[in-house]
């Protein structure tokens, strides 16, 4: 009975010693609980710009393009593109909006033809209502995007280390990636936004002459500007955590208690 309660006290004091040698390793660190938890705050708040970041990125309702209802026909055509693939749709008048002077919108139900863009692939153009994209411009949309995301994924993996190691020198490399990636986000949406335009004029001179169509951006490219603004805010977060603490006591000083 002795023994056991002293291998029971020598076990509580090396789980004791192992506590007091992590918080001094923290505190040598410098991450005291107080920016621990404004940490999580800010990685919360990353944490929702990424996801919009890879909904934006993986789903294809970056822009819509409609063409104008013919009169004396049953059916109009519609289409919804992002960074990887292109979907036209073939939508029933009966089904679109009263009003309305062109298709749309694309979530209507409607016999769908998806394709993936090829100048991923072959190195090819892609011909959507006889027009012709300009490969360049979206690959580079899609390449700034890609990289976004793997800035986003090196920002997540600097703080969790930051969380689980005690490691706040890497709060500036995690602040560095998040706005990095928001940079980048942006980015991408505006040279989206220049692929867009340059198909609407590459139209072939080849007949029948092209329909004439209207665009309209959709929640995807919405998702990722929303998306590439909050990684710039969270990147903001971590860079403020970073720095010393002095400048910030020095322009505001604490007022001491008056006396009694």
């Amino acid at each position: 009975m002795m023994w056991s309660n002293f291998f029971l006290q020598e076990e509580d004091r090396r789980r004791a010693a192992a506590g007091r040698r992590r918080a001094q390793g923290l505190q040598q660190a410098g991450l005291t609980p107080e920016q621990e938890g404004k940490t999580k705050l800010a990685l919360l708040l990353a944490a929702v710009g990424a996801t919009l970041a890879v909904l934006a990125v993986g789903t294809e309702f970056w822009a819509e393009l409609n063409t104008y209802k013919a009169n004396g026909s049953a059916v109009c055509d519609a289409a919804h593109l992002g960074l990887w693939k292109v979907c036209t749709k073939r939508l029933w008048q009966a089904d679109v909006p009263m009003g309305r002077d062109t298709c749309g919108p694309a979530e209507l139900p409607g016999e769908a033809n998806c394709t993936y863009f090829k100048f991923f692939t072959t190195g090819e153009n892609a011909r959507i209502f006889q027009r012709t994209t300009k490969k360049e411009v979206n690959v580079a949309a899609a390449v700034v995007a890609v990289l976004a995301l793997v800035a986003v994924a090196l920002g997540c993996l600097c703080i969790i280390m930051v969380l689980s190691k005690g490691a706040a020198s890497l709060l500036r490399v995690g602040a560095v990636c998040f706005g990095l990636s928001g940079l980048l986000l942006l980015v991408s949406v505006e040279v989206f936004r220049h692929s867009l335009y340059a198909l609407l004029e590459q139209a072939g001179p080849e007949p029948p002459p092209p329909p004439r169509l209207t665009y309209d951006f959709s929640w995807s490219l919405g998702c990722g500007l929303g998306a590439g603004l909050i990684l710039l805010l969270g990147g903001g977060c971590f860079l403020l955590l970073s720095l010393p603490p002095w400048p910030w006591r020095s322009l505001c000083p604490k007022r001491g208690h008056p006396a009694a």
